[in-house]
């Protein structure tokens, strides 16, 4: 077998390593076009759990690896004059240039050729190889080459960055947020050996033009950096290698495989240094493909089973270090946190790492984070312990003068379960259950201000007088029976109605029984859906009047609060949108415009609903689609709904138009509602595959929202709630007396488990690879 490899870098090296060593008479050679001793940057940084995966692949280059390592167990985080040592981490790093040279005489000893200062530009000259590697980099010529094939997007980032070193030493991963005259720069920095250190400097572009960057060389700009963390550096200097402001290449490739050709590495795919992954990426793509080559009967089909089964791993990475990535190009969002809740928020900023986890890991520190978060409750008023502060999901909230015991919420979820409008003995079970078993506010499900303003025709309503009577002894039920308030959402369907039920066809047309659908625009959501009618004037009077008379009937009924549905592309969504907004008259064009018709409902409805009681809007922060609905539109929209007076912000994404692709995940709305939060300074409620209590409490600690609704763990569990606060002690849990007996078991019985469960997790998890040299190191006691 004859392999040609293009590419010296890790991924090249290590893929030829581990394919010698299955197939001990193959031609392996590998082609690079820097010298052997040639290298981009200084340090590359480990976790333990990726050095297991080498140890188990090959041994004898993983020994001499991590002979070289400098190893570190803290992270620390500078920020405005503290510093916060978070431990448990358990990484390593090692100069990138002898981690190349250590590779390459593996490579050596196993039989490689390797070939130096060789530039490849044309991959006919191995026309008689069976495997040719592409492993040239995250400017791979070849990903270029072929990018009809490879179907390449690269995304510069818009910070800058540049690469440098230094003799400084450092006992931790270190994170340094510095403050100057023209703006915040970040230094992320590690040693990697003994008396080297590597230091990478981020900015934003307006303060990199500001500091004077632009056009500084090399030196100029190690000078400028030295003197911004001089005070840091402590009189030792930063060092250059190709140290030039850049921006990062967010790349991914649709298909990794041409013919015999493969993508490995960078040339791939790339992940953001803030999470240090560059590196593990590529040398886990040679193990997988060795495996791959190991198990499939022929090449070409080892190359689909390394796509494929690699494919999944590595856009999990890449999701994480985009996460990572977009948290530093908006550090501005955080620099008023407390220095405790940043601190936590540059820990948890992938999502990788959550709150019980980091407990576990650190916790003195999240003892820190649950005090500064009850301090931060305590100053608006709330008599909260400080001594022995509850976990963040159960500390109260205000809005208004309405209190929430717990920051725990039944997310709004239609139930297609209503008879003409009518809620049923189903809504007083659906409801009621959740509300004993302790969430802190119920959303009711998308209630239609009309007839016609329904999706589906099980869709609740709040209309007529028996609608009313129905939904107020669901309201008298949840106060009479729980501690928990209740929120009235109302909206109108738009061209989304008229539909059948959700398990019949979601948003398909209604095969009979169908009524008059209207929109800000003509445009049917399906080409086979109803073509609605554009609203006009006369229409938009006769909405606006029906919102206001549900929301008298909804005050009667006794709800404690109001939403205003303006998302998921029912009629008020499909004015903010562009992609359902075609008009040319002052409600279409400018997003000011577009917002016009949906402001207009809501100041209609605040002058309507008690002013003691609060209101919120339910936006789509994103369309998830080209020419739609964007973050930054969506800042734009809640400031203007806050300076009418909105008191929360319901942020949510999507299901606006059929063209949109939501990228999903953990947790994958609640960078919206971050932004939202933290740029339109006004108080969120997230949601979207919240399904843990820990997690909710990982976003309230980092500052991500206010409130965090949970739709399908309510669904299956009514009691979740309830169950989280046995399991984080929160004693203080309102029960019904009926249930008490139960309370007190559950909350027995969690103390018990936690703990047990604690004990599993600290013996399971391994000794990092700094604690057990600081055991070799330790001197044996004097018998």
């Amino acid at each position: 077998m004859k392999v040609a490899i293009i590419g010296g870098g890790p991924a090249g090296l290590y893929a030829a390593i581990l394919l010698k060593k299955q197939r001990p008479s193959a031609d392996i050679t590998v082609y690079e076009r820097n010298r052997a001793d040639d290298t981009f940057g200084f340090g590359v940084v480990f976790s333990d759990a990726t050095l297991d995966n080498f140890e188990r692949h090959d041994l004898p280059s993983y020994r001499r690896i991590t002979q070289e390592f400098a190893y570190w167990d803290d992270i620390a985080v500078h920020f405005r004059g503290t510093v916060h040592r978070v431990g448990g981490n358990g990484f390593c790093g090692c100069s990138r240039q002898k981690l190349l040279l250590i590779l390459q005489e593996r490579a050596r000893e196993l039989g490689v050729v390797l070939h130096f200062e060789v530039d490849i530009d044309d991959e006919s000259r191995f026309a008689d190889a069976d495997l040719i590697l592409l492993a040239d980099g995250v400017n791979s010529r070849f990903r270029e080459k072929h990018a009809d094939q490879f179907q390449p997007e690269v995304d510069l980032r818009t910070n800058k960055f540049a690469w440098m070193g230094s003799t400084r030493p450092l006992d931790a991963f270190t994170f340094i947020f510095q403050e100057t005259e023209w703006g915040p720069f970040i230094a992320h920095a590690y040693q990697y050996e003994a008396g080297h250190s590597t230091w990478i400097f981020e900015t934003d572009p307006e303060t990199f033009e500001r500091a004077g960057l632009t056009g500084l060389n090399e030196t100029q700009s190690a000078a400028r950096m030295a003197d911004i963390f001089g005070w840091f550096l402590d009189g030792h200097k930063l060092l250059t290698n190709r140290s030039m402001w850049r921006n990062f290449p967010m790349i991914r490739s649709k298909r990794w495989v041409k013919d015999n050709m493969v993508l490995l590495g960078d040339a791939k795919a790339s992940a953001h240094f803030s999470i240090g992954s560059g590196t593990k990426l590529a040398m886990e793509d040679a193990i997988a493909l060795a495996e791959a080559m190991a198990k499939a009967p022929n090449v070409k089909a080892a190359l689909d089973v390394y796509e494929h089964g690699r494919r999944e791993e590595v856009e999990k990475t890449q999701h994480a270090a985009d996460v990572s990535l977009v948290w530093f190009e908006h550090v501005d969002r955080f620099w008023d946190f407390d220095p405790v809740q940043f601190a936590f928020g540059v820990m948890t900023r992938s999502k990788a790492i959550t709150y019980d986890n980091l407990k576990l890991r650190a916790p003195d520190f999240v003892a820190e984070v649950e005090k500064s978060f009850a301090e931060q409750v305590r100053s608006k008023g709330f008599d909260v312990s400080i001594d022995k502060p509850m976990v963040p999901l159960f500390q109260p909230f205000r809005l208004r003068e309405m209190e929430i015991v717990n920051r725990a919420v039944m997310s709004p979820m239609c139930m297609y379960s209503a008879k003409e409008g009518v809620p049923g003995d189903f809504h007083l079970v659906h409801y009621g259950s959740r509300a004993i078993g302790g969430a802190g506010l119920i959303f009711t499900e998308m209630t239609c201000v009309n007839r016609e303003a329904r999706i589906t025709p099980g869709c609740a309503g709040l209309w007529n007088d028996e609608q009313e009577t129905a939904w107020r002894r669901i309201v008298d039920f949840v106060h009479d029976n729980s501690a928990a308030r209740i929120c009235l959402q109302l909206g109108h369907a738009g061209r989304k109605g008229a539909t059948k039920l959700m398990w019949d066809g979601i948003d398909r047309p209604l095969d009979e029984g169908g009524w008059d659908v209207v929109s800000a625009s003509p445009l049917p959501y399906f080409p086979d859906s109803q073509v609605p009618r554009e609203l006009d004037r006369a229409g938009m009077n006769a909405v606006r009047e029906s919102f206001v008379s549900a929301a008298a009937r909804g005050e009667r009924c006794g709800f404690d609060m109001l939403e205003l549905h303006c998302a998921h592309g029912y009629l008020l969504a499909s004015f903010i949108s562009p992609l359902t907004n075609t008009r040319t008259d002052e409600y279409g064009g400018s997003l000011q415009n577009r917002l016009r018709f949906p402001l207009e409902i809501f100041e209609a409805l605040r002058a309507a609903w008690p002013k003691h009681k609060p209101m919120s809007v339910r936006i789509s922060a994103t369309d998830w689609a080209d020419g739609g609905i964007t973050g930054d539109d969506a800042v734009v929209i809640a400031r203007a709904f806050a300076e009418a007076g909105v008191d929360l912000i319901d942020v949510s994404t999507g299901q606006t138009a059929r063209e949109g692709q939501p990228v999903y995940g953990r947790m994958f709305q609640t960078p919206f509602s971050d932004q939202v939060r933290n740029e339109a300074r006004v108080a969120t409620m997230c949601v979207g595959n919240i399904t843990t209590a820990d997690q909710a409490n990982t976003i309230l600690a980092a500052g991500r929202a206010d409130l965090v609704a949970l739709g399908r763990p309510h669904l299956v569990d009514p009691f979740f709630t309830m169950k989280a606060a046995a399991w984080y002690g929160a004693t203080d849990a309102f029960c019904p007396p009926q249930y008490l007996p139960g309370k007190d078991q559950i909350f027995r019985n969690s103390v018990r488990d936690r703990q047990d469960l604690e004990e599993l997790r600290i013996k399971a998890k391994p000794k990092t690879r700094a604690e057990l040299k600081a055991e070799a190191t330790k001197p044996l006691a004097a018998e």
